[in-house]
């Protein structure tokens, strides 16, 4: 939140434009920059259009709070006001989104989005933007979370008429998204009368707002519980169980005793941690635990979301990523499971990150203090960028600091890779990430494993196994250079290229382009195949089959395996990055590329020594055509 007063006190500062001086200083004191000029304009045309209204429906006393941020988000409403309901005398809380447009047409196909002339793509119809803060507010704020009624919402477009955006209605449903417009103010002032008292000031009930825990609402997590729990039935098995009674267990004594608690699960890729994760979210959910779930990568987060709130998406708020936690109350959770953990940044803070939240403190301190039982699923060879923390020793060093009882349940049955133990060890093998040197590999009935001479010849192989119904998607080293997305309509630039062959990378963008899916969606939209997909978005996925092209990053010279720096395009390889974090950073890449594939892994090397050392381990299986 940037400002906070009464109506009337707004209304006399931006008279005088003091309101705006102070916005600004807030503004750039909380993000680190300065509000661009729109964002001025809009607080100088919008605030006083509110504030107006508020005090002639003499409502003078309701306490205004402008640019609310909304917890655990980044996202902020426009205005929340607090005040007493006239008829019951409860708090009462009306989320206001003021828009200046003075136009704007539903879409023809989805309602909830609308078309305005300033912008070139579709935009969010303003009732359902107001409705999902609202939602999100009684979702996530402990003074609200079981008084839902309290909070209405209100989209104000000030300067526009019935005629000019009244189709927008169709989305209204309740009172958590009203629409009204600048020749329907007088409704506008009736429905505020409804909401806020004339007779009692609102700065109590602000108090109240402001000092609400960030949890999750008992409703969320019943639903939660029914969407999570009940819809996926996952049979844990073996030291998955006894990981997640761990879990439970700790929570019990957390509970009876006041204390806290650290569990960390490890295991390599396929072990069943995400399985463990959603298990135990649905479980806590049922016994009315707060938790949360938390990953360090967007395209898993999002994968999450899809997954375990595809019908309910307020359940999707409950997937967050490791920096929603920088300003979080201590101990505000009772749980949070911090999946993929292995992901872990040195701190929370990046270029977005306000200039008041950048304090320095470690990521792995915020995520211990958040909640009394810490859950930590991490696999430390699938640490692939420099800075990422998340080892068992980090965990453990940061729980003994603070004097907290660590627990390690390790995982050691796979199921991805066919639970092929054999090739996971293989694997590791092969990159040196375990002593022993490469071996020669010994096809077992789980897994298969093939040399492509050529690009085409791997492409050509996936796609044959495409038309008899198995997934399957191409990946590689970050060995070329990553063009810009080109605009909607245009193709891709095709970065990738070997020989005469060429693909393009997978998108980076949250927007599908010329058929091609979303970063977050590659690893999981069938469209992803004919784009080859980096280590950040196939990390944490699966399927079928899985294409890997070994770069010139990676070589096998005489005896062992040589990693050049230089032949990496990885941006987050700086300069000061030591030769040795480089070599295990990449040596990491590989593996997690390698440990993708279900059914089969189809590998190739750029590298014509390297490409002799493959087919001396693996042998050259041919490859068989479609129908075989």
């Amino acid at each position: 939140m940037l400002f906070r007063a009464s109506a009337a006190s707004v209304a006399t500062m931006a008279l005088d434009s003091s309101l705006y001086l102070h916005l600004t200083e807030q503004f750039t004191h909380v993000h680190g920059y300065r509000p661009g000029p729109s964002e001025v304009r809009s607080w100088q045309r919008s605030i006083p259009a509110l504030t107006a209204a508020l005090n002639d429906a003499g409502l003078g006393e309701v306490e205004v709070m402008l640019e609310y941020a909304l917890p655990l988000n980044s996202k902020r409403a426009d205005a929340v006001l607090a005040g007493v309901h006239p008829q019951t005398g409860e708090p009462s809380y009306v989320v206001v989104e003021l828009k200046q447009w003075s136009q704007a047409e539903p879409d023809e196909e989805d309602p909830a989005l609308c078309h305005v002339d300033a912008y070139a793509q579709p935009v969010l119809n303003p009732i359902e933007q107001v409705r999902r803060y609202c939602e999100y507010l009684v979702n996530f704020n402990g003074a609200v979370a079981e008084h839902p009624r309290r909070v209405s919402g209100a989209a104000f477009l000030h300067n526009a008429t019935e005629f000019g955006v009244g189709g927008l209605r169709a989305v209204e449903r309740d009172e958590h998204g009203l629409l009204f417009t600048g020749d329907r103010r007088g409704a506008f002032l009736d429905h505020l009368r409804t909401r806020l008292s004339d007779k009692q000031p609102g700065a109590r009930s602000a108090d109240e707002l402001l000092a609400g825990k960030t949890v999750p609402s008992k409703q969320l997590m019943s639903v939660a519980a029914q969407e999570v729990r009940e819809r996926e039935q996952f049979v844990l098995l073996d030291e998955q169980q006894v990981a997640y009674r761990m879990v439970l267990n700790a929570v019990r004594r957390a509970k009876r005793s006041d204390h806290k608690e650290v569990v960390v699960v490890t295991g390599g890729p396929g072990t069943g941690k995400s399985v463990i994760a959603l298990s135990l979210l649905g479980e806590l959910y049922r016994q009315g635990v707060t938790a949360l779930h938390a990953t360090g990568s967007q395209s898993f987060t999002k994968t999450m979301r899809k997954v375990a709130g595809s019908r309910k998406r307020e359940v999707q708020e409950l997937f967050k990523y490791f920096n929603s936690f920088m300003t979080t109350e201590k101990n505000s959770l009772d749980v949070l499971i911090c999946d993929e953990a292995h992901r872990i940044r040195e701190t929370s803070a990046n270029r977005y990150t306000p200039a008041a939240h950048r304090t320095g403190r470690r990521q792995i301190d915020e995520l211990l203090d958040v909640a009394k039982v810490p859950v930590f699923l991490l696999d430390e060879h699938q640490v692939v960028r420099p800075g990422e923390m998340g080892r068992v020793d980090d965990i453990k060093d940061a729980a003994a600091r603070r004097g907290l009882t660590c627990h390690v349940v390790p995982l050691d049955s796979q199921f991805r890779c066919g639970g092929s133990e054999a090739y996971l060890r293989w694997v590791v093998r092969l990159l040196g990430l375990e002593a022993g040197g490469p071996v020669v590999w010994d096809p077992d009935d789980r897994m298969r494993l093939v040399i492509a001479e050529s690009p085409q010849e791997m492409e050509s192989f996936l796609d044959g196994r495409r038309a008899q119904g198995y997934g399957a998607r191409m990946s590689a080293g970050y060995c070329w250079p990553w063009s810009p997305e080109p605009k909607p309509g245009e193709p891709l630039p095709a970065d990738v290229r070997i020989g005469d062959w060429a693909r393009p990378w997978n998108l980076r963008g949250d927007r599908s382009v010329s058929g091609a899916p979303p970063s977050a969606l590659w690893a999981t939209d069938p469209a992803g195949f004919g784009q080859i997909g980096c280590v950040y978005t196939a990390q944490g996925f699966e399927y079928d089959w899985s294409g890997v092209i070994i770069g010139p990053d990676l070589v096998w010279r005489g005896d062992r395996w040589v990693t050049d720096r230089t032949a990496s395009k990885d941006p987050v390889f700086k300069r000061s990055t030591p030769d040795a974090d480089v070599d295990r950073l990449i040596r990491n890449t590989y593996k997690v590329l390698l440990t993708r594939g279900m059914v089969g892994t189809v590998v190739h090397s750029t590298d014509a020594e390297t490409q002799d050392k493959l087919r001396e381990l693996v042998g050259r299986p041919r490859l068989t055509p479609v129908g075989t």
